[in-house]
């Protein structure tokens, strides 16, 4: 069975001639009988009764009819995807993305893009950025946002450097001063978040290059409970700058310099497969993620997707 048989079916159903069918399908009539001829020797049965003025469709006629006009339904929507998705007009866009990131950097990203497409399907999904990484990998994302990692078969664009902190309570000590050292810090109930992540490896990377053992009195899974207890002044914490700026405007938290201490910075990349050149929806939000960190992220896709390399 055939396409081109199903469409004939449908409009010679539909205009009652074989003639007014194939006028409507710009081919001849004996094409169309043909094809109609072709398809009944295939089902064993005669789909239409032939009259002297026209025809009518038989019962097994009858009975096939409203298949073969959702099978041509299906593939002209199917069609229309297709031409939506290569727009950006329609399709969809999966993306992974590191919690942190996703939490507080995304999201004004993705609202700029959805009002440009809003024919777009997003669908987002959230982890370590190990996690993001597995996910391009099995192909369950388009596009990942995580911390700077290197693979192979995958392409990696640095986006911006994440700064992290020292956030204390509005009555702290810390904040009569013009900053303390990680030494100060030291000796204060330190509160971290997610054990196994980029966050919490650096930040233990940085204490002990500065020869201290950070007193560590909680462990928790989020940003958000981290907040919630150096507002109670449970403690303190360093937590990427993004995370915190809502609650620092409002009063809540303040930002404590580290002295004699070199920036602490969590490098964060844009990640997409390299032999895949972008199309579509996958190619509009590249497009407006260039845009507002101006990086080149576009030609790099390209140029990796026709000759892929080994840098990260």
């Amino acid at each position: 069975m055939e396409l081109a048989q199903v469409e004939a079916v449908v409009e010679v159903a539909r205009q009652q001639s074989f003639t007014r069918a194939a006028r409507a399908l710009f081919l001849t009539q004996p094409t169309i009988s043909s094809r109609i001829q072709a398809l009944e020797r295939d089902l064993g049965c005669l789909l239409f009764e032939r009259r002297s003025r026209g025809v009518a469709l038989t019962e097994e006629g009858r009975a096939f009819l409203p298949y073969a006009e959702r099978t041509l339904q299906t593939v002209r929507d199917g069609l229309d995807a297709l031409a939506n998705s290569r727009e950006a007009t329609g399709g969809r866009l999966a993306i992974g993305s590191a919690r942190n990131i996703g939490a507080y950097v995304l999201p004004s990203v993705l609202e700029t893009f959805r009002r440009r497409y809003p024919g777009v399907d997003l669908q987002i999904r959230t982890g370590r950025s190990s996690d993001v990484l597995g996910m391009l990998l099995n192909d369950e994302v388009h596009i990942g946002f995580a911390r700077t990692l290197v693979h192979l078969d995958l392409r990696s664009v640095h986006l911006y450097d994440e700064e992290i902190a020292l956030f204390v309570h509005p009555g702290h000590p810390f904040t009569s001063g013009f900053g303390v050292t990680l030494y100060d810090v030291g000796r204060e109930p330190l509160i971290l978040y997610d054990p196994g992540s980029t966050y919490y490896v650096i930040i233990n990377r940085v204490c002990q290059e500065a020869g201290i053992a950070p007193r560590v009195t909680m462990q928790l899974d989020s940003i958000e409970a981290t907040k919630k207890m150096i507002e109670q002044g449970l403690g303190v914490s360093l937590l990427p700058v993004s995370a915190a700026q809502r609650e620092v405007e409002a009063g809540l938290l303040v930002k404590v310099p580290i002295l004699e201490t070199e920036r602490i910075t969590l490098p964060t990349a844009i990640m997409f497969r390299r032999t895949r050149k972008p199309a579509g929806a996958v190619e509009a939000f590249l497009r407006l993620v260039e845009g507002i960190y101006g990086k080149q992220i576009i030609q790099s896709a390209e140029s990796t997707a026709a000759a892929p390399s080994t840098d990260g």
